[in-house]
């Protein structure tokens, strides 16, 4: 197959698919058609004509151009079969993706055509599949093949940005060239074939302060010295060009709004060199009086200015701070105002930026000063007091109406006001001062005691006769000086320990007096009255250091014959006048465990109190130990004994190995009535042989005596042959009877077969053969009969019997 050279003329920018014709004798191929696929092309040049001649199509893609908009279809290509003598009898044959709908064949030519405009940038390419039949016989003269139509670009898609518009930000004052931001644009077109997606970028606003880098995009400074304050915000448009930026390309553009950011390039400035503030002389200490600012046209921490006083005269008057949030500077006041003194303060006000930037220090100096005039406003002030506080003083039991003191105050302003006084009494609960309403004179109301209140605080106010509502207070503090009004005594709160082994001349204690006067009355002398006889048991003995020690005259105290003696002692002061009193001690005598002569009084205190004890109750200590001792091990027996009798009383199980052969075992847990319960089970049938056979004739036993010749009547019987009777047939037989018995215990319980004999004299002392109804109420004239059976249960407990218990009285 191959393609005439009409058809390689239809379009220059097709490539068409090549046929090879062959016909029959022909074996040159026409100029500027391809080799068919079934020659063979040899190096020199010579062709090799090959076996197959029918494969006589071979396929290259189609190419057709996107965005067609001309009337009629477009013409993509022609299908041609070696086998078509053009007489119609081949049929061609179109199927694939978008066949015949978009792509159409003509069956007869074999020419196919595009019905729609199509667009590459949603579907670049499409893939077919040709087949040529026999019209006639629908027999299939070539092979199905295989094919692909590529649609071929345009320029018909601009470059776009779609993230656009953008933000941008850039110091202000930066130099040139500085990057600001870089935009990218996109473009639909394909970008291998032609200049339809090469872009170029350029400026369309924003210059001369930015460029734009044409290949990359990069937008970037232009101009030196772009100052924020003179413009902050620029906009730049931004267009981007396919086709490299040629005539009839297609644009697109976008904005990039740039910012200036602050640096500090600008000083603060104060809007004037002199200010004046009025500020009264009642301003507070530590409140602010008044705001400065200075101005700074940058920006942020650019813009913060710390503010200071510079000369020293302002700077001990008033202190300024700055306020971060609105830049100004807070001037406040450090001392009181007085305008009587001082009528203006003229303070120098210096403003510097806090964050320098050392790229503009060339700009000048980042700092500013002006001045400031306060000017000081008079004001009606209250009174002032002489002094800050007054400490006066004045001697305890003086007479109503003593001057103690006097405070003094008076008006500071010019007009020289009169000042009146009075003390505030709402903190005194009771009034012991006045005060001279005019003079300020103070006295007292009452007499003073300083062994009661030793010092008074009071508050006297002053007031202006003019300007009652202006008041002023002062503390006053008054000291109550003492007196010899009180006579010494010697404190009586323990008693002094005399050891019965006192040695004459020996010290017993020594004593100190007390006084509610000041020491400053002077020493203590101490005596023993005078006028009376000599006591012969102690002395005293003045030390002359305030102290006075008592001494013993005699040896050998001896509580048993006295135990408290009384010393009395005369103390006096050094006072004016001279103050004495009288004391009378008390000592007592005490047994002491140790030597009583150097040892101080509150250990012979404590030595005497264990003695003293005891003998109240004429026990010694070694006395006392030992009974302690009896009681503890009289105790540790009993316990011993409780412990020995509670182990002793326990009883042990009748089963004690887990292996008994008694397997089957029914224990009944009931608790029965005691001796009186006759309708409970009657165990004495187990008990007794003899009782099983007399149980019924028990029951019938009305009351009286014959209930007990019943139950200890004469032998049975059966009792007299268990002597010789063989073991083994007795329990056989029980064990019969108990299977008979159907009111008796289960089957499997356990049989218990104990014999107790009645052949005694005495009879059986158990209860389980009493009968139900009780026996009367024995009398005492039987009790000697019983003497026997006493007896017998002595030898069956292992005990004897005293002579009083073996003398039985009614």
């Amino acid at each position: 197959m191959r393609i005439p050279a009409t058809t390689a003329c239809l379009c220059p920018l097709l490539i068409c698919l090549c046929f090879v014709q062959r016909s029959y004798g022909t074996s040159q191929p026409r100029p500027n058609v391809r080799a068919p696929r079934n020659q063979t092309k040899h190096p020199d040049g010579e062709k090799d004509v090959h076996h197959r001649p029918k494969r006589g199509w071979i396929w290259n893609q189609f190419f057709v151009l996107e965005e067609h908009i001309g009337p009629e279809a477009q013409h993509v290509g022609k299908l041609h079969s070696n086998s078509d003598k053009g007489d119609g009898s081949v049929r061609y044959l179109l199927s694939g993706e978008e066949a015949g709908t978009i792509f159409v064949i003509d069956e007869v030519t074999g020419d196919i055509h595009a019905t729609k405009s199509l667009d590459r940038e949603k579907k670049g390419q499409y893939v077919l599949h040709a087949q040529a039949i026999d019209r006639y016989t629908n027999r299939s003269l070539e092979p199905e093949s295989e094919f692909i139509i590529k649609v071929q670009d345009v320029n018909d898609n601009a470059p776009m940005f779609p993230d656009g518009p953008f933000a941008a930000a850039v110091p202000e004052m930066a130099d040139v060239g500085t990057s600001v931001f870089q935009v990218t644009a996109t473009d639909a077109d394909d970008p291998t074939y032609g200049n339809s997606a090469k872009i170029v970028y350029s400026i369309l606003q924003g210059q001369p302060y930015f460029s734009v880098d044409p290949k990359t995009g990069v937008i970037r400074t232009a101009l030196s010295n772009m100052d924020r304050e003179a413009r902050e915000r620029y906009s730049v448009v931004v267009q981007a060009k396919d086709m490299a930026g040629s005539v009839g390309g297609l644009s697109g553009s976008t904005t990039v709004n740039v910012t200036l950011t602050d640096v500090n390039d600008n000083p603060p400035k104060f809007p004037q060199k002199n200010y004046q503030l009025y500020v009264p002389e009642s301003a507070q200490i530590g409140k602010a009086v008044g705001k400065i600012k200075a101005t700074d046209e940058d920006l942020g921490v650019n813009a913060e200015i710390r503010y200071s006083i510079t000369n020293a005269e302002g700077k001990a008057m008033f202190s300024i701070t700055a306020d971060t949030d609105q830049k100004e500077g807070i001037i406040s006041l450090r001392q009181p105002l007085n305008y009587e003194k001082r009528k203006v303060h003229t303070l120098h006000i210096e403003g510097v930026n806090t964050h320098l930037d050392p790229r503009f220090s060339h700009l000048g100096p980042f700092k500013d000063t002006t001045t400031l005039r306060i000017i000081i406003g008079d004001v009606d002030e209250p009174p002032v007091f002489s002094m800050d506080y007054y400490i006066m003083d004045v001697y305890e039991n003086s007479p109503v109406g003593t001057e103690v003191g006097t405070v003094t105050a008076q008006d500071p302003d010019s007009t020289k006001s009169p000042v009146r006084y009075f003390i505030d009494h709402s903190e005194e609960e009771q009034v012991y001062f006045t005060i001279g309403v005019n003079n300020g004179g103070i006295k007292t109301t009452r007499s003073l005691d300083r062994e009661d209140v030793a010092w008074h605080n009071i508050t006297v106010m002053a007031s202006e006769v003019d300007n009652p509502s202006l008041v002023s207070h002062v503390p006053v503090t008054i000291q109550v000086l003492d007196v010899n009004d009180n006579a010494p005594y010697i404190a009586r709160d323990n008693e002094i320990i005399v050891c019965e082994s006192s040695r004459a001349g020996q010290l017993i204690q020594t004593v100190k007096p007390s006084d509610m006067d000041n020491f400053a009355n002077g020493r203590f002398s101490f005596a023993l009255p005078t006028g009376v006889p000599v006591n012969p048991n102690f002395t005293l003995k003045d030390n002359e250091d305030n102290t006075a020690s008592i001494v013993a005259r005699r040896r050998q105290f001896s509580q048993a014959e006295q135990d408290l003696y009384q010393l009395p002692v005369v103390v006096r002061d050094g006072g004016e006048p001279v103050l004495s009193s009288t004391s009378t001690l008390t000592l007592r005598v005490c047994v002491c465990q140790r030597g009583g002569g150097s040892s101080s009084s509150s250990n012979r205190v404590k030595a005497c109190q264990v003695p003293a004890f005891l003998s109240t109750a004429g026990l010694s200590t070694g006395a006392f130990i030992a009974i302690l001792l009896c009681i503890i091990i009289l105790l540790a027996i009993v316990v011993l004994f409780v412990l020995l009798r509670s182990k002793k009383g326990k009883k042990e199980p009748l089963i004690i190995s887990e292996e008994d052969i008694r397997e089957n075992v029914v224990t009944y847990d009931d608790e029965g009535g005691g001796e009186e319960d006759t309708e409970a089970f009657d165990i004495a049938a187990l008990r007794n042989p003899a009782g099983a056979e007399q149980r019924r004739l028990r029951r019938e036993v009305r009351s009286g005596t014959e209930g007990w010749l019943v139950a200890c009547g004469p032998r049975s019987p059966s009792l007299v042959l268990l002597d010789t009777e063989d073991m083994h047939h007795v329990i056989r037989q029980r064990v019969v009877d108990a299977d008979k018995d159907t009111s008796g215990p289960p089957y499997d319980s356990l049989q218990t077969y104990a014999y107790e004999g009645c052949g005694s004299a005495t009879g059986s002392v158990s209860s389980l053969g009493l009968a139900q109804v009780l026996p009367p109420e024995p009398s005492y004239s039987d009790l000697e009969d019983w003497e026997l059976e006493g007896h017998m249960q002595a030898r069956l407990f292992g005990t004897e019997l005293s002579e009083t218990e073996q003398t039985i009285t009614p």
